[in-house]
């Protein structure tokens, strides 16, 4: 029953083989092609659903939470038009944030158990596709996956270049403590490589690292639609050592590989033009599993949040937000300049 909700989800396996094709260009086009193919599967009431226009104020009515949203939610689409549906969210991920994905997803029947629902607030097919203006490998266009726990945001601009934040994964249960799927964890390694860098520190740096015992209730840049540049807290990567340096980087390299491989690698270049050794790694909270606990990873031009506080520290909130590049607008900007110079 669980397997079958999961594949209702994500889409049959027939969505992987049809996003392996995509993957052999780059993601721009291969989620022109995937949205243009979802939408020709739907009828006009479903399309009018799940269409808006890419300057509808909706295209930045973004939130992790449960509760209503705008869009075509899985449970309302059949089995052909979820595996297209499940293709086009493959061109936006890794194999791996594929993964987390349904990770993710499966945990809302866990939950559902444990908390009794009767009312539908937990349903693994309760996640919503939205697309916003028409796909095309020239006009600015974007699409949206989104329920509890999941947010993926993507915004195609001149129909040839992807920004990817906010980009939101959480997991409720973080560890799954009882049953058949005990100790199942979707998003391990961003506490473990976390911790890990946080107990390689000696008595110097975690007085620069840890700003409190303390950890906030939630991630603090919450659902915002902006973010600015805020001060860096916490230990410069500069006064890191070379190993504490490399755990580092895989613990950002863990965030952006949740992307297909050229989304990945321009995240990545984004990281590394903006200066590593500016980059700040904090720490609030209990340092050992259990234990409510927060982190921020800040470079000039990125934040990743971390926060796990709620239900006895067993709840997990994880962000990426790109201080000038959230919904492309950094390139949304430079795309109306031209536009505007080419017209005087």
């Amino acid at each position: 029953m669980k397997q079958n909700l999961l594949r209702a989800a994500l889409g049959s396996m027939c969505a992987i083989a049809l996003a392996a094709t995509y993957h052999r260009t780059n993601s721009a086009e291969a989620m022109a092609q995937a949205a243009t193919n979802f939408l020709a599967m739907l009828p006009a009431e479903a399309q009018a659903k799940a269409t808006f226009g890419f300057e509808d104020k909706e295209r930045l009515n973004w939130h992790f939470i449960p509760r209503e949203r705008k869009g075509l939610p899985l449970k309302e689409m059949d089995a052909g038009q979820r595996a297209l549906a499940g293709a086009l969210l493959s061109t936006g991920l890794s194999s791996r944030g594929y993964a987390k994905v349904g990770g993710v997803l499966s945990l809302e029947p866990i939950l559902r158990d444990q908390e009794k629902d009767t009312k539908g607030r937990r349903d693994a097919a309760g996640y919503f596709y939205t697309i916003f203006g028409k796909p095309s490998g020239s006009s600015n266009w974007g699409w949206r996956f989104e329920g509890h726990h999941v947010a993926l945001n993507y915004n195609v601009i001149n129909g040839r270049t992807v920004a990817t934040s906010p980009t939101f994964f959480g997991a409720n249960p973080a560890e799954v403590k009882e049953g058949p799927r005990k100790g199942f964890r979707a998003l391990a390694r961003e506490e473990d490589l976390a911790r890990e860098l946080l107990h390689s520190l000696d008595a110097r740096q975690k007085a620069l690292a840890v700003l409190s015992n303390e950890a906030p209730k939630d991630i603090t840049t919450g659902a915002n639609v902006r973010v600015g540049p805020i001060d860096p807290k916490g230990i410069a990567a500069s006064k890191l050592t070379k190993k504490q340096n490399e755990t580092l980087m895989a613990l950002i390299a863990e965030y952006a590989g949740n992307m297909p491989e050229d989304l990945e690698a321009a995240r990545m270049e984004g990281v590394r033009k903006g200066g590593t050794d500016k980059i700040h790694f904090a720490w609030m909270g209990g340092p050992d599993r259990g234990q409510p606990h927060y982190y921020r990873v800040q470079g000039p031009t990125f934040l990743i949040e971390y926060d796990n506080t709620q239900n006895n520290a067993n709840h997990i909130h994880s962000v990426w937000r790109d201080f000038n590049g959230d919904f492309g607008a950094d390139l949304l900007k430079a795309h109306y300049e031209q536009f505007h110079l080419a017209r005087r």
